[in-house]
């Protein structure tokens, strides 16, 4: 068997800022200690990296260490610190499992077979979604010696859709990595994208909002209402956020997300909602074109609204559905001029 370390060519690395031996993180050194204990400590955490490589393997095995033991009670191993894998066959990607710890256990190993081979032969993409809540020491993969491993097929989308936002949007709790909304719409539209969800700790603060400004993406998801410590707050950072956007970015689509758990706290999600309208508005107002809102109460209220979150807020699988339908609706009329239901 061949044994390839996540870092060796022509292994593909996206959705994270720095990745090198030591050093596996969302946010770039001058960025992230300058923010606030939350965001750096979450920086760590791999939430909406992937591994992409083509190959004609008809099994992968996978080896990795995790930074921390996985321990949250209300999240699944396996979507907190689970690396699942698909193939992307002919008739689209191909779901072939997910490797995960066992509890009090850093160290993981698994194997991901392509399904119906050697029906399904030949080359083909292989994507491997790191931990949402946990962080990567280091991972190797192995091939059959005979195997062939290339570079991936670039994303369609190659320009990130950028998301920044809460433990939702972090994607806390979903049961494995892709069932992230994010991720959900990523795959929906073949777009590499980044994931800023920062549990608890995204408050609009003008260090990260000026990195996200100097990024290059092909839309921007905010989405931090639920972090903004109360109404108040939201009004002093939401409007200056989007300007900053808006002069670093002139043409770049903008998409103003509200709280999923909207009728959880209706007098404060409505005031909040009446700040993110605010910034609509005004945008609307000054001749933008490119700016999409999407009300919080829209993503969870329609029939089984009980089974959308594990505890009220955090979504469950079917919530995060609901949410890449609802934004993903947004994001491809801004992005590619057309309803996602059609792709």
């Amino acid at each position: 068997m061949a044994e390839y370390s996540m870092f060796d060519s022509p292994i593909k690395i996206y959705g994270l800022a720095v990745a090198e031996p030591g050093k596996i993180r969302r946010l770039p050194d001058d960025v992230f200690d300058k923010v606030n204990d939350g965001v750096t400590g979450l920086s760590w955490h791999t939430a909406g990296g992937r591994l992409r490589f083509r190959t004609d393997a008809e099994k992968i095995g996978i080896k990795y260490t995790l930074s921390g033991e996985p321990s949250m009670g209300h999240m699944a191993f396996s979507g907190s610190s689970g690396v699942d894998c698909y193939f992307e066959e002919a008739d689209g990607a191909v779901y072939s499992g997910c490797a995960h710890p066992e509890s009090g256990r850093r160290e993981v190993a698994g194997e991901f077979w392509r399904r119906n081979y050697p029906k399904n032969s030949g080359v083909v993409d292989v994507t491997l979604n790191l931990p949402l809540y946990n962080g990567i020491e280091s991972l190797t993969l192995t091939l059959p010696d005979d195997a062939k491993i290339e570079p991936p097929t670039p994303y369609e989308i190659e320009k990130p859709i950028v998301f920044y936002g809460s433990s939702i949007t972090q994607g806390g709790c979903a049961s494995k990595p892709s069932n992230a909304y994010t991720s959900i719409i990523a795959e929906k539209l073949c777009a590499d994208h980044i994931n800023l969800g920062f549990s608890g700790s995204a408050r609009g603060e003008e260090t990260i909002c000026r990195y996200i400004a100097g990024l290059c993406m092909s839309c921007f998801v905010m989405d931090y209402d639920h972090n903004a410590p109360d109404p108040e707050h939201l009004r002093r950072t939401h409007l200056p956020f989007y300007k900053m956007i808006r002069e670093a970015q002139p043409e770049l689509p903008i998409i103003f997300v509200g709280r999923p758990d909207y009728d959880t706290w209706v007098d404060d999600a409505e005031k909040r909602a009446e700040v993110i309208l605010d910034t609509f508005a005004y945008a609307v107002k000054n001749g933008d074109r490119n700016v999409y809102y999407v009300p919080g109460r829209d993503l969870f209220e329609r029939e089984m609204r009980g089974h959308c979150t594990v505890d009220g807020c955090h979504p469950t699988d079917l919530g995060f559905w609901r949410m890449a339908q609802v934004i993903g609706e947004a994001v491809a009329r801004a992005v590619i001029g057309n309803d996602i239901r059609a792709i």
